[in-house]
């Protein structure tokens, strides 16, 4: 055994009595600290309380005072609310001189909307023996103009002012006339390959043609001379610039074939897409269980009452809803105004009307899809409703040659066929373990300045037999964004299309509503890959930029064209810059849902203060709940300052209450609480008169009604409250 190690002199055993003083001594600062925190804790919850409680009674005072001045503040509003009937009155005014105008042109162009004038219209081009290129293009230039003249009709047309039988009648009139057109255009290329060999091109002995049109671009090639040595066609406009091109499969190179692509900048192909054919429903209690909870509350009120308030919330479809005015809704509110459910109600009966005077389109954006009416889709079929045809479609067909000319001793003799237009049949037979190129078809296809593709379209072909897009036989995909070419290999010849995801500019980053003048403004939205500018002046409206980071001069040939907000609409979406929602958008959209009812009155009530008011997207709206809408605003009568961040304060809205908030955009965390200094107000204009100079409020007040319409408009087509 070793030594015994020695205790260290440092050390000294501590004792039990003077262990047990510590832990006394240590217990007792325990329950002390825990003392000072229960107590510091009580203090805080007293502050806390008291700060609530002075803040409830602030609110209460403030509620009070916003109940007494409520129906003034009402009557004020309904004022200028007949600013939008105003303007449908005026709309519903400029179509009857149209339609006048159009009678006593006698220019015998059809009106589309009477089915005897456009029936008799399509029967005689029917019959019309006239088939060459030139005529039909003329022609067919008329026909879509008929045809975007009805669709514009019913989508501008009020919901309640065209019966569902009559918008049935249209819809299919519109598909008549796109089939006669297809129809014509394939009599007359049957015309030109009859005259195949007068169009022999020198080097190589074929038929060469191109034609472009602003409606049409026609490429036609026909094989007279069977030389498998000529299998690649690139078309060249008559500037030299390449236009569409082929590479024809090897069995074909020595077959009386003819290859056409017939590019057309439109879509008449995709199934129709239905108007809407009812209203959106209005996120409100009916009006039978609001009439019961507040018989509940009031034993005094008269049926005949309950009566009044069931007519007034129904959404009918007679003829009197159609003509009931502002006034007869604020007669009716006057008789409400003392339940409590009356303003509530009061709101849903006034954006009832409202809904009934929207047209079909802005009804499409505002109406949530019912997950029974989707379809279930086969592999490789695409889905409309989530994809948009872009740039038009491509008609790629393989062509029986008919009988050419020949010179017998002076006479010029022709087998004269009468099959029409007659397709060859090809399928290419591949195998995976050869190279497929010599069977395959190639196309290549250069993309029109006219639309924007942000990333690589999806190529699809038409089923004739089921009548939808798919995505199967064809591969081999080149995209060029800088030459702004595209070109793959396909087992056939078929009619193909460039799709893009309809929804690529959803959910928005940002948007804002500027004025710059009396019945001027500027609105803007940020999306992912493009912020887009629209300025707004009067009714009309201008695409004045659509900008990337790359590319600041995109879509140029919109620009300077000034239109109604519709056609503004349709003609972004066929550029491929779709920032509308659709019905069925919040399928593939991660949207901020709110409540309809009080979306709405957000952007009647922008509206009528948008000449001297701006207003922008807050982070707080996400924040907020879904009956509340939050968005910052301020005074801006002038163009030549930019608005500063300290500029803006932020609002919010429920359908019922308007409050300025406390917080800021840069706040740390969302508080409902209502800023120092401020009140509550039932309606967003008195809320900003409050803060808003003479100059500006004279201006409002001075605000056409057209203006306000198509600032109201615009905000309804995007829904910016609900997809930024």
């Amino acid at each position: 055994m070793g030594p015994k190690k020695k205790k260290s002199a440092g050390t000294k055993k501590i004792s039990k009595a003077e262990r047990l003083r510590l832990l006394r001594e240590e217990e007792e600062r325990r329950l002390f600290e825990e003392e000072q925190a229960r107590l510091r804790a009580e203090q805080e919850q007293a502050v806390k309380a008291e700060k609530e409680r002075i803040e409830r009674e602030k609110t209460e005072r403030l509620e009070a005072k916003d109940q007494e001045r409520r129906g003034e503040e009402l009557t004020e509003l309904s004022e200028l609310e007949e600013s939008f009937l105003l303007a449908s009155q005026w709309k519903a005014k400029s179509r009857a001189i149209a339609k006048w105008e159009h009678y006593t042109r006698c220019d015998g162009s059809p009106d589309p909307t009477v089915a005897q004038e456009i029936n008799t219209f399509m029967s005689l081009w029917q019959e019309e023996t006239q088939n060459d290129i030139t005529t039909v293009v003329e022609k067919g230039s008329k026909v879509l103009e008929l045809i975007v003249k009805l669709e514009m009709y019913v989508l501008e047309t009020p919901f309640d002012e065209i019966s569902l039988s009559d918008v049935l009648q249209y819809q299919e009139t519109i598909v008549q006339l796109q089939n006669l057109l297809c129809h014509k255009y394939n009599q007359a290329t049957e015309h030109l390959l009859k005259q195949a060999s007068s169009y022999g091109e020198s080097e190589s002995g074929n038929m060469e043609l191109i034609m472009r049109e602003k409606d049409v671009t026609l490429c036609l090639w026909a094989n007279l001379k069977k030389n498998a040595r000529f299998r690649n066609q690139l078309f060249k406009d008559e500037n030299q610039q390449p236009c569409h091109g082929f590479e024809l499969p090897k069995p074909l190179t020595t077959c009386d074939v003819a290859v056409r692509i017939l590019h057309t900048p439109y879509d008449h192909l995709s199934p129709f897409h239905d108007f809407p054919k009812e209203l959106p429903k209005l996120d409100l209690p009916s009006a039978e269980e609001m009439a019961e909870a507040q018989l509940s509350k009031d034993t005094g009120v008269q049926s005949e009452d309950r009566d009044t308030l069931k007519a007034f919330s129904e959404v009918k479809t007679e003829a009197s809803t159609r003509t009931m005015t502002y006034s007869d809704v604020f007669s009716y509110s006057e008789r409400r105004r003392s339940s409590s459910s009356g303003s509530r109600d009061e709101h849903y009966t006034k954006s009832s009307f409202f809904l009934r005077s929207t047209s079909r389109a802005h009804v499409s954006a505002l109406r949530l899809f019912d997950i029974s009416e989707l379809d279930i889709l086969e592999d490789y079929t695409v889905d409309l409703h989530q994809f948009m045809s872009v740039g038009g479609v491509y008609h790629c067909d393989l062509l029986k040659l008919p009988p050419q000319a020949k010179q017998v001793k002076g006479w010029t003799m022709v087998e004269v066929l009468d099959k029409g237009l007659e397709t060859y049949p090809y399928t290419a037979t591949c195998e995976e373990s050869e190279d497929n190129s010599g069977v395959t078809v190639g196309i290549t296809i250069h993309l029109s300045d006219a639309v924007i593709y942000f990333e690589e379209p999806l190529i699809a072909r038409w089923d004739r037999q089921e009548k939808y897009w798919r995505t199967d036989d064809i591969g081999e995909v080149n995209y060029s964004m800088k030459e702004k070419e595209i070109s793959f290999r396909m087992n056939g010849f078929f009619t193909v299309t460039l799709l893009q995801d309809a929804h690529l500019n959803m959910p928005y980053q940002a948007w804002e509503l500027q004025p710059v003048a009396l019945n001027k403004a500027i609105f803007s939205v940020l999306t992912t890959f493009a912020e887009v500018e629209i300025h707004i002046k009067d009714n009309q409206c201008m695409i004045y930029s659509v900008a990337t980071m790359e590319e600041s001069d995109l879509l140029m040939g919109l620009r300077e064209q000034w239109m109604t907000p519709m056609a503004l609409m349709m003609a972004l979406k066929r550029a491929g810059m779709n920032i509308f929602p659709a019905e069925y958008s919040t399928k593939y959209v991660s949207v901020n849902k709110k409540t309809l009812l009080a979306e709405i009155m957000v952007y009647q009530q922008m509206s009528l203060v948008a000449t001297s008011f701006a207003f922008g997207w807050s982070k707080w709206n996400l924040k907020s709940g879904e009956n509340n809408l939050v968005f910052k605003a301020c005074e801006h009568l002038t163009d030549d300052d930019e608005i500063q961040d300290e500029d803006w304060d932020l609002y919010m809205f429920n359908g019922q209450r308007a409050q300025k908030l406390a917080i800021g955009e840069e706040s740390e965390a969302f508080s409902q609480n209502i800023a120092e200094g401020s009140e509550f107000h039932s309606t967003l204009y008195h809320l900003l008169k409050d803060y808003g100079s003479n100059d500006a409020m004279d201006r409002v007040r001075q605000s056409n009604y057209l203006f306000i319409d198509a600032v109201y408009q615009l905000l309804l087509a995007t829904r910016v409250l609900t997809y930024s």
